[in-house]
């Protein structure tokens, strides 16, 4: 079994404690994974530091040739790495292949943004005691970023974080997660070969105390960037400090169906957002609201799709839905499943597991302070509910602590302007589930889903300052 080293100023660094890495669906051991000590993080942070103004100073076409290099080197790895992801998240194969297509155009992406990044003019003279004088702004680097990951998507979440930062002439430390540590190492292989220099990334595992913390707290990180939990990135804010810091959190998105929507158009776009890769998806489509005049007809359809879906293993290309990332999170979705069938919910499909694989599970008449309802379930649950006109379904969905994406299907073009300007969150997708994300949109929420924007363009300008220049010509 092989032994992981952590990345430290360039090298590959032994580590004084291991811990096993387990597959999800079948508990194999894959690896065994270095955990960081304090020192360690501290040695990643000091390279990381000590290479900012180095990295600053880099030329942006060197900064997009090792980028470009990136992406050019896993799309000649491409299959390699999306065994990897199958086999350390459980995300069906078909899936991970898609992840890692997704993972080389966000490389390819933040080379093109490395290359145009700029400031504008500003006329002063539009104020009075302005004149004679020329202003324009400058995008700097912020300096070192401190990255905490996911594991739902590990290698293209992780492309998030390290092209804008390496694009704007940051440095990075990163820490994945404790799930889904190959994609990152197997990530810092590449940039090493693709020629970025010593310090520029370290990646470090180990527990959210030891690394996390330290990244969060420590003077030196100039910026922190997470995905993952409200509850986590809340606390990362509260101890950050006068920090930047960028947070991609939970939803529990919603999908409006209204009465003028041709249903077989759209059974199987919904079915793809509720149930790929198990659901573990921060836009996974977790609640829809039908109008009434088309429910039955779409529960209908919805489930009979549902039952054509194959579970099993991850490396199967057949298989679209494999285990929770892991047994407790199986447990807490069927105790949810449970206190809503308690509360007079229906369970018309699923709500069983096959070893540490949940069944895809559609709830009917779930109240609004359920927990597979209020809270998101990150599992293979997917909620339909009867709604009597578009204002109360859009009342139901702003019902709740999150605000990332929600779409609605109408071909009334009334509606669906109405849906944009009342619909709470940050984004809005006309016809199409809340699942939808190409790599270089604006990407982010509102609400406890988080601060802040992620899509390459977006990113650089949150990891970059804006700086003022003003000559007088005056003098």
């Amino acid at each position: 079994m092989e032994k992981k080293k952590l990345y430290i100023n360039g090298e590959w660094v032994e580590a004084t404690s291991y811990t096993t890495l387990t597959s999800p669906y079948s508990g194999e051991p894959l690896a065994e994974i270095p955990v960081a000590t304090e020192s360690d993080v501290e040695r990643a942070i000091e390279a990381a530091y000590q290479a900012r103004n180095m990295m600053a100073k880099m030329p942006a076409h060197k900064r997009a040739a090792i980028l470009e290099k990136v992406a050019e080197i896993l799309q000649e790895r491409a299959e390699e790495a999306a065994q990897m992801i199958a086999l350390e998240a459980a995300k069906p194969i078909t899936t991970a292949k898609a992840e890692v297509g997704r993972t080389i155009q966000t490389y390819k992406f933040a080379a093109e943004e490395a290359k145009r990044i700029h400031g504008e003019t500003i006329p002063l003279d539009a104020a009075p005691g302005g004149e004679n004088r020329v202003a324009f702004t400058v995008r700097e680097p912020i300096g070192v970023i401190g990255a905490i990951t996911p594991f739902n998507f590990p290698m293209n979440l992780v492309a998030h974080k390290l092209g804008p930062a390496i694009a704007a002439g940051n440095t990075i430390v990163l820490k994945p997660a404790s799930q889904t540590p190959l994609s990152a190492y197997f990530i810092a292989e590449l940039f090493e070969q693709a020629g970025l220099p010593k310090g520029a990334l370290n990646v470090v595992t180990g527990s959210g105390k030891t690394v996390g913390d330290k990244l969060v707290t420590d003077e030196r990180i100039s910026m922190i960037t997470f995905t993952g939990s409200p509850a986590v990135g809340i606390g990362i804010r509260n101890k950050a400090g006068l920090k930047k810091v960028t947070l991609e959190l939970g939803s529990n998105s919603a999908v409006i169906v209204d009465e003028d929507v041709d249903v077989d158009s759209i059974i199987q776009r919904c079915v793809v957002g509720a149930f790929s890769f198990q659901g573990q998806v921060c836009i996974s489509l977790q609640r829809i609201y039908v109008h009434e005049k088309r429910y039955e007809e779409f529960v209908e359809k919805f489930i009979a799709a549902t039952k054509q879906l194959n579970v099993g293993d991850p490396l199967d290309p057949k298989t679209d839905v494999s285990a929770l990332i892991t047994p407790n999170d199986v447990e807490r979705s069927l105790q949810w499943i449970e206190e809503a069938k308690q509360g007079g919910a229906t369970v018309a499909v699923g709500g069983k597991r096959t070893g540490n694989i949940l069944l895809p599970t559609v709830i009917l008449h779930a109240r609004p302070d359920m927990k597979v309802s209020c809270q998101e379930v990150f599992a293979p649950i997917v909620l339909i509910n009867k709604v009597t006109s578009i204002d109360e379904a859009i009342e139901l969905v702003n019902d709740s602590r999150y605000g990332l994406q929600a779409g609605i299907y109408t071909n009334n073009i009334h509606v669906a302007w109405e849906a944009v300007e009342k619909l709470q969150v940050g984004g809005v997708l006309i016809n199409d589930i809340p699942t939808f994300r190409v790599d270089h949109m604006p990407y982010g929420g509102v609400k406890e889903s988080g601060t802040g924007r992620e899509g390459l363009r977006y990113a650089v300008e949150e990891m970059t300052e804006l700086k003022l220049v003003i000559f007088n010509r005056n003098q």
